[in-house]
């Protein structure tokens, strides 16, 4: 086992034409039309804070502690996305323990057991997946240590095994997790879209915005990262095989990337320029959209 993996990837000319290793993710944006059942849903059920509210606006963002994880956007307006339309497959929310992930599946199968979708051990990590009251697919996980993962001709070694969720609940959830969820960490761990081809997805992700491939399934599914990780990102065409430009719709909104400062962030305007990527740049925050039409901000690590 190794902690990093070989070059995944073709050859590139520089570390420029890479993400930096401590990049990650921010908060994502989901659009819905129903605000408060939304809230709750996240609030009450996933054990996410309310971080702030702004009913002028039709926002709320939760999070935990000074961490936004989910920003929900009032779109009433808006219809309800396809079922074999790109955009968000799930938004995957990382915890630091085993008991903070029981805490949060023990809570969400116990208000919304009609939301889980199943459970899997994916030898990096263990995982638990839901789908919120609009369709939105979330992960619950927790990660073993990076020392624990395997990589084999520079891709990370990943699987789909059995993992019982009630026998992993009878393992882990304990009166302190459970009594202290709202103030144990937690965050975006990785964002996984459905589009529509791998190779284009390929192009954008890697050879152009600067993340590293870390695993492919042929046509069917990629995972990109920054400095090692097992996924910052995954696309998929697994319902969405085909798909074009997403049309304005409910559901993804916004996805966050988190780079350490100012110069990663001109460094990625800069090569996002060559490639002919048209930007919106304010200075602070470097926005785009992928080939779905998924918008993508850029900003610098706050915290």
């Amino acid at each position: 086992m190794t902690d990093a993996p070989a070059a995944p990837d073709a050859p590139r000319a520089s570390s420029a034409d890479l993400l930096a290793a401590d990049t990650g993710m921010g908060a994502v944006t989901l659009r819905v039309a129903d605000l408060d059942a939304m809230t709750a849903y996240y609030r009450d059920s996933v054990t996410l804070q309310v971080l702030a509210s702004e009913p002028a606006a039709g926002r709320v963002t939760l999070g935990r502690g000074a961490t936004p994880i989910v920003i929900l956007e009032h779109a009433p307006e808006l219809r309800h996305a396809g079922p074999r339309e790109a955009g968000l497959f799930h938004t995957a929310i990382l915890f630091e323990t085993e008991a903070d992930l029981a805490a949060a599946v023990y809570s969400v199968a116990s208000r919304h057991p009609q939301s889980f979708t199943g459970s899997a051990d994916h030898l990096v990590s263990k995982a638990f997946y839901f789908t919120d009251p609009e369709g939105n697919g979330i992960e619950l996980y927790w990660d073993r240590a990076r020392t624990e993962w395997s990589w084999t001709h520079g891709q990370v070694d990943m699987a789909t095994l059995a993992l019982d969720p009630n026998g992993f609940l009878q393992q882990n959830v304990t009166e302190e997790a459970l009594a202290g969820t709202a103030l144990r960490p937690a965050s975006v761990g990785h964002v996984h879209l459905s589009v529509g081809d791998v190779d284009s997805a390929h192009r954008f992700y890697v050879e152009q915005l600067g993340f590293e491939t870390t695993t492919r399934f042929g046509p069917q599914a990629l995972f990109v990262s920054a400095g090692g990780y097992h996924h910052h990102m995954a696309m998929n065409t697994w319902n969405s095989a085909g798909a074009g430009r997403r049309q304005l719709a409910l559901g993804l909104g916004l996805v966050r990337i988190e780079v350490p400062s100012g110069d990663d962030l001109g460094a990625l305007g800069e090569r996002l320029g060559h490639f002919g990527v048209a930007t919106r740049d304010d200075g602070r925050v470097l926005g785009f959209d992928d080939p779905w039409s998924n918008r993508i901000e850029v900003t610098t690590r706050t915290r």
